[in-house]
């Protein structure tokens, strides 16, 4: 591909646009640790993206799509829409490279998430997740300022961004064992990450794994359609992973590869986050263990060479104590 097709905002995201986003990336930050856990006599390796300067792999994303805006962009600032991991990649990736960042949150966002977005200077405008349409607000920022809209996981730049930290754990892998990742099990909401390591990873096995209810994704694989959330969905804890409908680019990916999608249940994501602490001694989210909750109830099979995401660590103080002591 040429460096020209790589930056037009009508394509397809693919293996060497990863890879140009892994080269950009590396230049900024240290590889994320791929540990090692014990599950039954067996070794799984976890791709510790909740040690990243925001808690969470959606750094890598937002710093490959801002990267590449030219300078008239960069004067008209941008604008994006998240629970929290993503406000915070494209807040970090502005203040470094000196743009005006707007972001559009839920009201029921994290604490935790919005506040470390206000510090990094971002302006924030909340609305109602299941009423309000983020998409739509943005929209009209962007038409009212000029400004760059920049999606959580439907855009080429973010789905390569984040499947940087498969093309990681592929090198971590092949480094420590000789052996390719031959499973990837991923935490999804709208699938950036998991279509992105896919991309990586082109011998592996995707398993996409969410929360109860919030399972547009494994609806849609199984459909071989793109399906929204079904209504009335439950209250969650993975604030991150709640995505009403996944896009065509990520479900294209995942559909193409023959994903499987997995659901766990809150009391599962609970269970991860105590063992991750206990054997890694790593802080996660709930949105962030999903992958791990479901090895641990054995609703995923693992292999020799299986690689798990930690996606993030951005839990409220309060609710992680409240979730270790039970």
């Amino acid at each position: 591909m040429t460096e020209q097709s790589l930056l037009n905002p009508q394509r397809t995201p693919s293996a060497e646009g990863v890879a140009r986003a892994a080269e950009k990336i590396a230049a900024i930050l240290p590889p994320t640790p791929l540990l090692p856990l014990e599950l039954e006599g067996r070794t799984i390796w976890c791709k510790a993206e909740c040690l990243q300067p925001i808690g969470a792999f959606k750094i890598r994303g937002g710093w490959h799509r801002l990267t590449d805006m030219g300078e008239e962009q960069r004067a008209r600032g941008v604008v994006a829409f998240s629970s929290g991991n993503h406000a915070q990649g494209v807040a970090w990736a502005a203040r470094r490279l000196g743009i005006a960042a707007v972001i559009i949150m839920p009201e029921d966002a994290p604490a935790a998430k919005m506040q470390a977005t206000a510090d990094m200077g971002a302006k924030i405008i909340t609305y109602d997740r299941l009423n309000g349409s983020r998409e739509d607000m943005a929209a009209d920022i962007a038409a009212d300022t000029g400004a760059t809209i920049v999606p959580s996981f439907d855009d080429p730049w973010i789905i390569e961004g984040q499947g940087s930290a498969g093309m990681e754990a592929r090198a971590q892998m092949l480094a420590l064992t000789g052996e390719e990742p031959d499973q990837i099990i991923a935490c999804c909401g709208g699938g950036g990450l998991a279509s992105g390591s896919a991309l990586a990873n082109p011998h592996a096995g995707i398993v996409v794994v969410e929360p109860e209810g919030w399972d547009d994704m494994a609806r849609s694989l199984e459909a071989g359609e793109i399906l929204p959330v079904g209504p009335n969905p439950p209250p969650t804890a993975c604030d991150a992973l709640q995505t009403l409908r996944v896009s065509p680019l990520t479900f294209g990916i995942l559909h193409s590869r023959g994903a499987k999608g997995v659901r766990v249940s809150e009391a599962e994501v609970e269970h991860a986050m105590r063992v991750a602490f206990s054997k890694l001694q790593l802080v996660v989210e709930p949105g962030g263990a999903v992958a791990l909750a479901a090895v641990l109830a054995g609703k995923v099979g693992v292999t020799d060479n299986t690689v798990i995401t930690l996606s993030g660590g951005n839990v409220d103080p309060a609710l992680f104590a409240q979730i270790l002591a039970k």
